[in-house]
């Protein structure tokens, strides 16, 4: 009878109104992972801070949120799904504010954790209420209006981030999410209700003691670990000892944390979920999707504006081809999806993607311009929303609904987490790639070779002719020959780290004979045809 009435259970209002609602938020929270990236030099500078501690403007924020996404199921259940979310976002509308009129650093990372954590519940609640609100034959849809917002903010974040802040003032990258946090609050009250299915695991938990050891460990090793990630490259990794004790601390509570929950009653994440192959599959892709969006998302601006010196608003309108190709083509794969195997559709955006990526690698040089740019960005985003939409339907498949929380909740974290470990492997190789390509390239470089004893020569001339001395012109050109070679290695070092990419992402097509589609049990969920 209770399933029965279960499966009846239709929201009151428009299911379209609803994701809408639940979208403006989520839209703007992952907004704030990338907008503050380019006002960092304005921040530090109006802060009297150096540029090293502003990254903590976006550190702070990457660790309370990463803390709260695996969490944010547990909190949904405890104190019922429409209410944490609410307080998600009020506590990141609030904090917002309070980022903007921040008068110290000290201050504004404080209100950046809160605001983080605020932030930190929004994309899997929203994820959760979608799956709830529409039934199976329109999911893929839903889920094509969340990809837009969790796809496209990061791709308009930087752009936007420098508009601001060139002509206005870097508090308005916070203060515009206020009016949008209260038209969302006003909205998600009138329009979202918990289905009763949560309602009633809402009070079988009451009365039941929450599991503070799991939450403490959790924290420790995610804290731990996106700190490490965050700060590697700029501690040089496992020649830092406070890098290599935060990477030992979070192998080892992640460890102790995952032995606790498989055998807590009432875990804070119901890690056995890992046993069913679809769910452990479509978190194993969305952390694969994380490494290749957000890695992308920092690579091609970054080398547009040291190698290629252009302005960061320029950089970050290359990345805009791609959040247009993801508007465009999200609708038609959320409608494809409920009449082609979402494994087969995933297969193609693996295959699309790692061409676009092996075309990307033959465009990278230093006479590359805006066009090129723009158009890699294009291509890969359009492989990546076949991935997107599927894997987050293929993610619901034979798991009961009192169960949506724990994977948004899973699903969103694994993505954030794969980014945040893109970003960090990708930054490092390109490092460690072009320091290696240098040192060759000075082998080849010395003086006594006709061909660099002719390129110094004219230089010194060039110098020469605009009023140098002899020997000054000699070490500007000594100095310009060190620049070539600095500048022509790390544009190979890009080359082969893309190159490495699209072969691995290309590796992944074979991971989706995993996935099955079992026949649904009673109250699970299955996928239309």
């Amino acid at each position: 009878m209770t399933d029965t009435l279960d499966a009846a259970w239709k929201p009151k209002y428009n299911p379209w109104l609803i994701a809408l609602t639940v979208t403006l938020a989520t839209f703007m929270e992952v907004l704030d992972t990338s907008i503050a990236n380019v006002s960092l030099p304005h921040i530090a500078g109006n802060l009297s801070a150096s540029q090293e501690e502003s990254t903590w403007v976006l550190t702070s924020y990457l660790v309370s949120n990463a803390i709260i996404l695996p969490i944010s199921a547990w909190l949904s259940t405890i104190i019922g799904r429409k209410r944490f979310y609410m307080t998600c976002v009020a506590l990141f509308t609030i904090s917002s504010f309070l980022c903007g009129l921040a008068p110290s650093l000290g201050m504004l990372i404080f209100f950046r954790v809160l605001q983080g954590v605020g932030g930190g519940g929004l994309q899997p609640s929203e994820q959760a209420i979608l799956a709830d609100t529409f039934p199976v034959s329109k999911r893929g849809m839903a889920f094509a209006v969340y990809g837009m917002a969790v796809v496209l903010a990061p791709a308009i974040g930087p752009t936007l981030g420098g508009y601001i802040t060139d002509n206005y003032n870097w508090r308005w990258i916070f203060y515009i999410n206020v009016p949008i946090g209260l038209l969302s609050l006003f909205l998600t009250n009138r329009l979202v209700e918990d289905p009763p299915f949560l309602k009633r695991e809402q009070q079988r938990r009451r009365g039941i003691r929450a599991d503070y050891v799991g939450l403490g460990l959790l924290t420790l090793a995610i804290a731990s670990l996106q700190i490490a990630l965050d700060k590697g490259q700029e501690s040089d990794w496992f020649s830092s000892r406070w890098i290599t004790s935060l990477v030992i601390t979070a192998g080892y509570a992640f460890v102790v944390w995952i032995v606790w929950e498989w055998n807590h009653p009432n875990p804070v994440v119901d890690i056995r979920m890992f046993k069913r192959r679809n769910f452990a599959t479509a978190m194993f892709f969305s952390f694969t999707v994380g490494i290749v969006l957000y890695g992308t998302t920092v690579m091609i601006p970054q080398f547009l504006q040291v190698q290629l010196g252009y302005p960061a608003v320029v950089a970050g309108e290359a990345l805009a081809g791609g959040g247009f190709v993801m508007l465009c083509v999200l609708p038609f794969v959320g409608t494809l999806v409920s009449r082609v195997d979402p494994r087969k559709m995933m297969a193609f955006g693996f295959v699309s993607i790692s061409a676009a990526m092996y075309y990307m690698s033959t465009l990278f040089s230093l006479t590359m311009d805006f066009r090129a740019a723009f158009l890699m960005r294009t291509l890969q985003m359009f492989g990546l929303a076949f991935i997107f939409v599927p894997q987050n339907v293929l993610a619901y498949v034979g798991v009961p609904r009192e169960k949506n929380n724990q994977i948004s909740s899973m699903n969103s974290f694994m993505r954030n987490v794969g980014g945040s470990i893109g970003i960090a492997l990708i930054s490092t190789s390109i490092a460690r790639v072009a320091q290696r390509r240098r040192f060759s390239m000075v082998a080849h470089a010395t003086p006594g070779t006709p061909q660099y004893d002719s390129l110094v020569a004219g230089l010194s001339k060039t110098f020469e002719g605009k009023g140098a001395g002899s020997v000054d012109a000699t070490h500007q050109a000594y100095g310009v020959v060190s620049s070539l070679i600095d500048r022509q290695a790390t544009t190979t070092a890009y080359v082969e780290v893309i190159s490495i990419l699209a072969i691995i992402i290309l590796c992944l097509v074979p991971f989706l004979l995993i996935m099955k589609r079992n026949r649904p049990a009673v109250g699970e969920q299955t996928v239309v045809h």
